[in-house]
């Protein structure tokens, strides 16, 4: 089983650190991420988007992934009806995740407009260790289990699947 972690921090800067702080507890074992990915909002609450390759490589999730997890969670309010009908497929397929729709919220809102944060999928962590370097951060903390089940629907839903088949 998976976990989905967000980590939201007041400014860019904080964030940057907390990459190198991640860096560090990959490298000594304390977690091992299967993707990550730092997304910062400008104060009109436009995302950008530094996927962590430093840390997973390519990214076993890929760009269409974390890019349709990012539009989902934070363009729905500036884009209103022009992509209704697409937006709603979108909501269809997060709805076949099993991801609650209020998790779903609490991740958005953990990364409000000219904040950052750190999206991260970790397949195992020494949990008290992990947490133990996020405490000093003042870093907003949202988490979630991913079952087999929903890992493989969300990399479907997002096109991931296509990705691995590109990079294979």
């Amino acid at each position: 089983m998976s976990e989905m972690i967000v980590l939201g921090f007041d400014n860019e800067a904080a964030a940057d650190q907390f990459g190198v702080t991640l860096a560090q507890l990959q490298k000594d074992m304390i977690v091992q991420l299967q993707d990550a990915a730092e997304v910062v909002r400008d104060p009109d609450g436009k995302p950008h988007v530094k996927h962590g390759h430093n840390l997973v490589g390519a990214g076993a999730l890929g760009g269409a992934f974390w890019g349709m997890l990012f539009g989902l969670l934070f363009f729905i309010p500036f884009l209103g009806l022009a992509i209704g009908v697409g937006m709603g497929a979108l909501m269809g397929k997060m709805g076949k995740t099993g991801i609650d729709k209020a998790v779903l919220e609490q991740m958005k809102d953990a990364v409000p407009a000219g904040k950052a944060g750190w999206f991260l999928v970790i397949s195992q962590m020494t949990e008290d260790k992990f947490f133990a370097a996020v405490e000093g951060t003042q870093a907003k903390v949202v988490r979630t289990n991913l079952s087999a089940e929903q890992e493989q629907e969300l990399k479907e839903a997002f096109g991931a699947k296509k990705h691995e088949k590109e990079t294979a």
